[in-house]
């Protein structure tokens, strides 16, 4: 299968369909044969990364994301999509061990807000890892912008909306989700970047403002970019 890209999904699994629909949608054709040629591998049994972070025991989520990204590249992938925040941690640990690229979506969200508002505060909406982690506070800072994480109590609400709900196959809680927004507005966020995949289904199911960030959408973007393809 010529040019390509390989999806390292699964993490959830709903977030993984969106991201397919997401490629599908964007990418400029005309019929079946213009679109991408993808190789997604819905590795549903990766341990749970933030799990792994906070228990600083990596070699779990490490070793099965390395070999999930060495099948790809055995398969011939020409580069490498992984639709979980949290793992960008992971990967950035494999990326030197597979001769393929890892294409980057905190790194290109990161790009991406900074040429929308320069110089702004942008909120970081995520697990209790990706937050540990320090991801995208640097990706953000590099950028030249203020990353805002909210307190304890909201940070909670945050991981029960991907925990208790989306990860549990049930709809966002409302009630929750207006005091976690209400947190981020008095803040004085520009934008506010939804670093979780599960965030990105809410975000789709209930058709949130522009004000979120999507980063699965510039992962779309960069899919599409590095298959050739033209975004629409």
């Amino acid at each position: 299968m010529k040019n390509a890209i390989g999806i390292i999904g699964g993490m959830g699994p709903m977030a993984s369909q969106l991201f397919y629909k997401m490629v599908t949608e964007h990418t400029v054709a005309e019929k079946d044969q213009d679109h991408i040629n993808l190789v997604i591998l819905s590795d549903a049994s990766m341990p749970d990364r933030t799990g792994a972070i906070l228990a600083g025991e990596y070699e779990g989520p490490y070793n099965q994301m390395l070999e999930d990204a060495k099948i790809l590249e055995n398969l011939g992938c020409k580069g490498i999509a992984i639709t979980c925040n949290t793992a960008h941690f992971f990967a950035d640990m494999i990326a030197d061990k597979i001769g393929i690229p890892i294409l980057h979506m905190i790194k290109g969200t990161a790009a991406a807000v900074a040429e929308e508002c320069p110089g702004g505060k942008v909120g970081i909406m995520a697990t209790d890892g990706t937050v540990q982690t320090g991801l995208y506070q640097k990706a953000l800072t590099e950028q030249g912008m203020e990353p805002f994480t909210p307190c304890e109590e909201i940070q909670k609400e945050v991981m029960h909306q991907i925990y208790d709900r989306i990860k549990n196959g049930q709809n966002y809680d409302a009630e929750s989700w207006k005091k976690i927004e209400a947190e981020y507005k008095a803040a004085g966020c520009s934008k506010v970047l939804l670093a979780c995949t599960e965030l990105s289904v809410i975000k789709a199911d209930e058709g949130l403002e522009d004000w979120y960030v999507d980063p699965m959408d510039t992962l779309a973007r960069l899919v599409i970019a590095a298959a050739g393809k033209e975004y629409k």
